[in-house]
């Protein structure tokens, strides 16, 4: 893919490691990244990683920058409300998204197209524009009706891809389970990667 553009949402489910390790893998693959957090993202992320980011979009990219050591020159940190922000329109934004992690709440609103802020605006986007939306679920259990909501976005071609990592690696730390759910999501963007090994190919001789 040509394109070398992708939106990247946090919202408030817990899950923020996958989301900034996601953040940091595509700028080392030199992707533009216009990243969309969310008011409880930022609660979560200082929950779960420590870093308490400012609700100044520029001011969080300084932050940003400073925690991914300057590599930050293609981040672009947009507010909630930012509606002329390339990503609320379909004659500008790209063609890829991701949501990660995917909070139940915001898995409701982009499949009924709510549009009642920019993450759920620039999801709506990708949508009808026939791009690649990626939602990186995390709940558990599922009810009956978080099932529907993925049905109805599957069956729209969104992947639907909760954030369950796999132990056939032999993961030695939490960074390893985080590996492997990124590395899974790079794959289903057509992103090289080399964070975890690939079943087979290291079992043969």
């Amino acid at each position: 893919m040509t394109d070398k553009r992708i939106t990247l949402a946090w919202t408030g489910a817990s899950g923020a490691p996958y989301g900034l390790r996601l953040l940091e893998c595509l700028l080392a693959a030199d992707y533009q990244v216009f990243l969309l957090i969310s008011s409880a993202a930022r609660v979560v992320l200082a929950t779960e990683h420590g870093l308490k980011l400012s609700a100044s979009p520029d001011k969080a990219r300084e932050q940003l920058a400073a925690h991914l050591q300057g590599n930050a020159d293609k981040l672009t940190v947009c507010g909630k409300d930012d509606w002329f922000s390339p990503v609320a329109s379909g004659s500008a934004a790209p063609k890829q998204m991701v949501v990660c992690p995917c909070s139940a709440g915001s898995l409701a609103s982009i499949a009924y197209g709510m549009s009642d802020n920019l993450i759920e605006r620039a999801a709506d986007v990708v949508i009808k524009e026939r791009g690649q939306l990626v939602l990186v679920v995390r709940e558990t259990p599922f009810s009956t009706i978080h099932l529907e909501n993925m049905l109805k976005l599957s069956q729209l071609g969104v992947t639907i891809m909760p954030a369950a990592p796999g132990f056939y690696h032999q993961p030695q730390s939490i960074d390893d389970l985080i590996d492997f759910m990124v590395a899974r999501i790079l794959d289903h963007l057509g992103v090289k990667q080399g964070l975890v090994p690939r079943w087979g190919y290291d079992q043969r001789t």
